[in-house]
This record gives C-alpha cells, structure tokens and sequence, in this order.
C-alpha cells in the first residue's frame, strides 16, 4: 500500500522510533500527516517536524484512554472533513521483557491493554472516517482507505523459528498475536466498504524499544509504506521485509 497515494494518514504512537519515522520527511508525503502521542510536549523530534512540514500535525492521544481516543477523532474529523481518512497506522505499542519466571498477569494484561485492544478501539473510533474516505475511491489500498497494524516476526505462529526464541518477551509476542487476528477478523468485516487491512512486519529497528542492536533508515520506512496493494488485498497479514505472510 503506498502512502504517497493518500491525502490523509494517522499514525498512533507518532512521537519516537518507526512512529517518527513513518511521520517524518524520509516517508512518502500525503497531503495531510496526522502524528499522535501520549505526550507531545515531550515529543521534541515530532514538534520540530511539524514546524518544517506544514502538513504534519501533532495530536494528542492516550490510546487506552476512550476521552482520549473520542478527543482526537473529533479533531482530525474537522481538518479533514468529508474526505476523510485515507490510512490509519497503529504503531503505539510497548513492551516489557519477561521471561517465564517472570512473567506476571498484571504484566500480561498491562501489554494487552496497550498493544492489542487499543489498536482495535483506535479503529472502531475512526471507522467513520475511514468509511468516508472509502466511498470517495475505488480498489484496495492507501489511495481509498487502509487500517494498517505494527506487527512482528515473533508474533507469527507460522515463521517464527526456534532460534529466534531467545528473547523472552512473553507479554509481546502473545498480544501481537492476538492482534495479527484482529487484522484477520477487521479484513473480513470491512472488505465490502474497500478497506484494506493488514499487518505489517517493520523488521527490528534501531528505536528505543528495539534498542541499538540493529539500525534504521529512510530506505525501511520508504518500503514499508510501499507495500503492494495487489498482494494483500483479501486482507493478509504482509512481511515486506521477507516477502511472506504471517
């Protein structure tokens, strides 16, 4: 799916690591680019890009807040009006390391919360525009509408490999799995209104959350906002990094 074809994108969890980079000048440049965050004062990256991009407007928003969530919706509903909103992208998410000895339900429900049914409350509140947006288009992708979810390799019943265990984050990679479904069951639902849905494997990433182990450039941040359309339109979960599907 190609950014550069959509007039209006949201992207949850816009304030550091792929979110900034998703938001900032190295991805391709929709009409409108709408970075959301818990805290956008703190956010500083963010706020210097919406000072050189007028088209990137920092919001904020608490995703397991539903205030919040209703806060934020009404705001881009009256910048974007009845065009509505061509891609949503949920990449807010944290994460804790915890390993079986570790783990605790507190902890579990904690990323739970955050990483999966954030993400479909999220899309339930910007349906609407989404729907809007769509009726304006024809086809399956960004240029008409598109809820796009940050999802991981680790997360995948399928591909993960035993050698790719070692990282002990229980709590992660049982939410992303639960949310590589809730694309599964969005897809279904919302195919006959044209919205594409998929996940998305980002690779791991120099952010804070991925740490320092690896690194990330535009070029990754290009590719994948230039996922094919024509690959996942049924609404499969997409690994650009690999070329597979969850």
């Amino acid at each position: 799916c190609s950014a550069a074809g959509a007039e209006q994108v949201s992207v949850p969890g816009g304030a550091a690591g792929l979110g900034s980079l998703l938001g900032g000048p190295a991805s391709p440049s929709p009409d409108l680019v709408f970075a959301t965050c818990r805290y956008p004062e703190k956010a500083q990256e963010l706020q210097q890009l919406s000072k050189q991009y007028s088209n990137i407007k920092l919001l904020q928003l608490d995703v397991v807040c539903e205030s919040s969530i209703k806060k934020v919706v009404k705001e881009v509903e009256e910048i974007v009006g009845d065009k509505g909103l061509n891609c949503l992208i949920n990449n807010a998410g944290i994460n804790v390391l915890a390993s079986l000895e570790e783990v605790t339900a507190e902890t579990m429900l904690t990323i739970y919360e955050t990483n999966t049914v954030a993400q479909l409350m999220v899309t339930k509140a910007f349906l609407p525009l989404l729907r809007r947006a769509a009726q304006l288009g024809t086809g399956m992708g960004c240029h008409r509408a598109a809820i796009i979810n940050m999802s991981s390799l680790a997360a995948s019943m399928q591909l993960v490999q035993a050698n790719e265990m070692f990282l002990k984050v229980y709590p992660y990679r049982i939410a992303k799995t639960a949310l590589n479904m809730i694309t599964r069951c969005l897809a279904a639902d919302l195919k006959s209104d044209g919205i594409l849905c998929i996940s998305l494997h980002p690779g791991w990433l120099q952010t804070d959350m991925g740490g320092n182990m690896v690194s990330a450039n535009g070029n990754v941040t290009v590719g994948l906002l230039s996922v094919p359309t024509s690959a996942c339109c049924d609404t499969q979960n997409y690994i650009p990094l690999h070329s597979r599907t969850f």
